[in-house]
């Protein structure tokens, strides 16, 4: 299993979660397995997001996809994204 991590800030967060949930089919379709929400405890617009996926290419092919982005700005990111990928370790 390898874990995504996506930190970044987003104009309202009930715009941002409401089309987050919308999009469901759309990260199932390309290998999320799970995911989460969490919000800054001190910024409700400040967001770091996981997705599992099953492989790292799987991850790769999803941060690729032109889908991904159209999706982030039609949300209201409103700032860049910092990315981070773990897997297990043992």
């Amino acid at each position: 299993m390898v874990r995504l991590f996506v930190r970044h800030p987003v104009a309202d967060f009930g715009k941002w979660f409401d089309g987050y949930k919308r999009y469901a089919d759309m990260r199932a379709n390309n290998g999320v397995k799970a995911d989460a929400v969490y919000q800054a405890v001190d910024d409700p617009n400040d967001l770091t997001v996981w997705h599992d996926f099953a492989t790292a290419e799987a991850v790769q092919a999803f941060l690729a996809n032109p889908e991904l982005k159209s999706a982030m700005e039609e949300l209201g990111v409103s700032g860049p994204p910092t990315i981070w990928i773990v897997q297990e370790a043992g």
